[in-house]
C-alpha cells in the first residue's frame, strides 16, 4: 500500500443507504435508456462498502459487462502454519471472511452471490472466477447449476509459488480461473486477434505464466505486512480485461479487496464497480486507484478480428467505383480469370455468381472466401480484393483512414 497509515485514509466509498435526519443516501440505480441497452449504474468507478450480496442487490438488472470474482477460498485452516526452519508463522489467510461453518454454508453463499452477478450481467456478459483446489470445483458446479455457460478454464501457473512447508504434498503452484457466459445464448466478448497478436502471432493458450503479487506492487499496511493476503497481480487482470472486454465497458468485482480490478480497469479505459466489506481494504483501494492514470485512447484500441468489422458487400465496392465493371480478377496463381459485372457479380467462361460462389465453383469446392481468393492487379502486383473492401469501409465512414506512423509515436 502506498500510504503510510492505512487506517487514516478516507475512502471515497458509498456505505449502505440509510435514513439520517430526513436525508436518504443514494443507492446504486441505473441511468440511461434501457430500450437501447445503454444502462449504466450511477455507482460506476466507486466502491460500495458493505455485505457483498446485499450491495449487489442494489445494482440494476443487466447493467454490467464483465464480472471478475476472487471469492473466499474457504481454506479450512484450523491452526497456524509454521516454517520448519525457524518456526516462524506463515503469513497466510487467517481472516474471518475466509471461514465458513460447513461446505453447505459455503455453497449457499456461493450460489447467492453468483445469482446476483448473473442478474446484473448484460445478455452478452461474462464472468471470471478464480480459486484454488479448496473451492474452485464447488464454484464450477455452482456456475453450471445456475445456467452459466463455461467457455474455458485457465490455469494460472505461478513462477514463484509459496513452498509446501510441511513437505506432505505437492507444492501448490497454480490457481484455476473459470470464464463463463451469463448463459448459453450469451455472445461473450473475446478479442481473439488481440490475444494472438500479443502472443507473437500464436493462439493464446489456456495455461498462463505469471508471478504472484510481490515487490512494489504488493500493498503493505503500516507495519509493513501484506495489506491483503490474496492480492492478485495486475498482469493477470490486464490479460483478462484486454481479452474479454472493450473500452468503456463496466467491470464488477464483488470481492474488491485492495482494488486490483479497479486499478487495471481504470488504466485500460474501462469503468469499474467494487464491493468490499472491509473499510480498511476499501481505503487502500481508493488511494491506489486514485493514483492510476488512464492510458491514452489510441493506446486502448485492440487488434480487431475481420469478423467483427462492419459487413460490406462486393456490390457496394462496385457501386462506390472502387472497382469498375470490366475489371479482371484472377486467383493468386493466375489459374482462373473472372470479369467484374455492374451488378456486383463476376463471370468466368459462361459461369456467373458472387465472388464466393464462383470462387468455389471454379475450384470444385463447396465453399470459398472470395475476398481472399480473388485478386486484382495494382501497381504491377496482385492484392486480394479484401483490400478494396477496407477502402469501401473508409468511404462509408465505417473505418478510419489509415495513417502514417512516425518514429517515436
Amino acid at each position: 500500500m502506498s500510504q503510510s497509515k492505512r487506517t487514516t485514509a478516507k475512502p471515497h466509498v458509498k456505505s449502505r443507504p440509510k435514513t439520517d435526519g430526513g436525508l436518504r443516501k443514494r443507492s446504486a440505480k441505473s441511468t440511461g435508456n434501457k430500450s437501447t441497452g445503454k444502462v449504466r449504474p450511477v455507482c460506476v468507478d466507486e466502491i460500495l462498502l458493505g455485505d457483498c450480496i446485499e450491495r449487489l442487490k442494489e445494482l440494476p438488472d443487466e447493467s454490467v459487462d464483465l464480472v471478475f470474482a476472487d471469492p473466499p477460498y474457504n481454506l479450512q485452516l484450523e491452526r497456524d502454519l509454521l516454517r520448519p526452519n525457524n518456526n516462524s508463522r506463515v503469513d497466510g489467510v487467517h481472516q474471518a471472511w475466509d471461514k465458513f461453518d460447513s461446505f453447505e454454508a459455503y455453497d449457499r453463499f456461493t450460489r447467492a452471490w453468483l445469482g446476483q452477478c448473473q442478474r446484473v450481467l448484460k445478455p452478452n456478459g461474462a464472468i471470471w472466477v478464480i480459486g484454488s483446489y479448496h473451492n474452485v470445483f464447488r464454484l464450477g458446479a455452482a456456475l453450471q447449476d445456475l445456467g452459466f455457460w463455461i467457455h474455458n478454464d485457465i490455469v494460472w501457473r505461478k513462477t514463484n509459488p509459496m513452498p509446501n512447508f510441511r513437505g506432505t504434498r505437492f507444492t501448490n503452484a497454480h490457481e484455476t480461473l473459470i470464464w463463463a457466459g451469463r448463459d448459453q445464448a450469451a455472445r461473450v466478448t473475446y478479442n481473439y486477434d488481440a490475444m494472438k497478436t500479443g502472443n507473437d502471432d500464436l493462439q493464446m493458450r489456456s495455461d498462463w505464466l505469471f508471478p504472484i503479487c510481490s515487490g512494489p506492487e504488493r500493498l503493505k499496511d503500516e507495519t509493513g505486512r501484506k495489506a491483503h493476503p490474496t492480492q492478485k497481480p495486475e498482469a493477470l487482470l490486464h490479460r483478462i480485461i484486454v481479452a474479454t472486454s472493450r473500452p468503456g465497458d463496466v467491470i464488477l468485482d464483488p470481492f474488491f479487496g485492495t482494488g486490483t480490478t479497479g486499478a487495471v480497469a481504470k488504466r485500460l479505459g474501462r469503468h469499474w464497480i467494487g464491493v468490499e466489506r472491509d473499510p480498511e481494504y476499501a481505503a487502500g483501494a481508493e488511494m491506489r486507484i486514485s493514483a492510476v492514470e488512464v492510458s491514452p485512447r489510441p493506446a486502448l484500441e485492440t487488434t480487431q478480428s475481420k469478423r467483427a468489422a462492419p459487413r460490406v458487400a462486393f456490390g457496394t465496392v462496385v457501386e462506390l467505383g472502387i472497382v469498375k465493371p470490366g475489371t479482371r480478377l484472377v486467383d493468386e496463381k493466375r489459374r482462373f480469370k473472372a470479369v467484374v459485372r455492374a451488378d456486383g457479380s463476376i463471370a468466368h467462361e459462361g459461369l456467373a455468381g458472387s465472388i464466393h460462389r464462383l470462387g468455389a465453383e471454379v475450384q470444385g469446392q463447396a465453399a470459398c472466401n472470395g475476398w481472399m481468393f480473388w485478386h486484382v492487379e495494382a501497381a504491377g502486383k496482385l492484392e486480394p480484393i479484401d483490400t478494396l473492401r477496407q477502402k469501401a469501409r473508409v468511404a462509408l465512414g465505417l473505418a478510419d483512414q489509415p495513417r502514417i506512423a512516425f518514429a517515436g509515436e
